[in-house]
């Protein structure tokens, strides 16, 4: 089963259930692969999806910082809620040694030879790594690991 027929499923099951707040988060994720499909014209595969829900993460993570820092905890609550949520359709992450090595492999696979290969570096990582590691981190990484070259 596709993470997009898991989705739907989920949605059917959280009406069901009367859960209010993951029937609203799944609701957001359909719009926003529906959204996808329609501007780009294509049918999403897994990789799509993934990288919908991990922008969709992403903006969770800012908001809370920003109600917490605004004192609404009461919102900060709500997309806690919904982080939960849409974290559960991540696969699991990647541990740093496992990032690690992944960019040692990537290192000898380019053939990279300087910070000038950040780019093919990334290039080649993004696809392997996406939604199972931060790239945030996977770049630092990369920069250590072309810095000591």
């Amino acid at each position: 089963m596709s993470l997009k027929d898991q989705i739907t499923e989920d949605m059917k099951a959280a009406m069901r259930a009367k859960d209010a707040v993951k029937l609203g988060t799944i609701r957001l994720i359909t719009a926003a692969m529906k959204q996808k499909e329609v501007d780009e014209r294509v049918e999403l595969t897994d990789v799509m999806v993934l990288a919908i829900i991990e922008k969709m993460i992403k903006q969770r993570k800012d908001s809370i910082s920003q109600f917490e820092a605004g004192g609404r905890q009461d919102l900060a609550d709500i997309e806690k809620a919904e982080l939960a949520i849409l974290s559960a359709y991540m696969p699991a992450g990647l541990s740093e040694a496992e990032m690690q090595a992944a960019v040692n492999d990537a290192v000898i696979e380019v053939g990279a030879a300087g910070p000038q290969d950040m780019g093919k570096l990334m290039a080649v990582l993004k696809p392997k790594l996406a939604g199972r590691a931060d790239m945030t981190v996977v770049s630092g990484l990369v920069k250590a690991a072309l810095a000591a070259r």
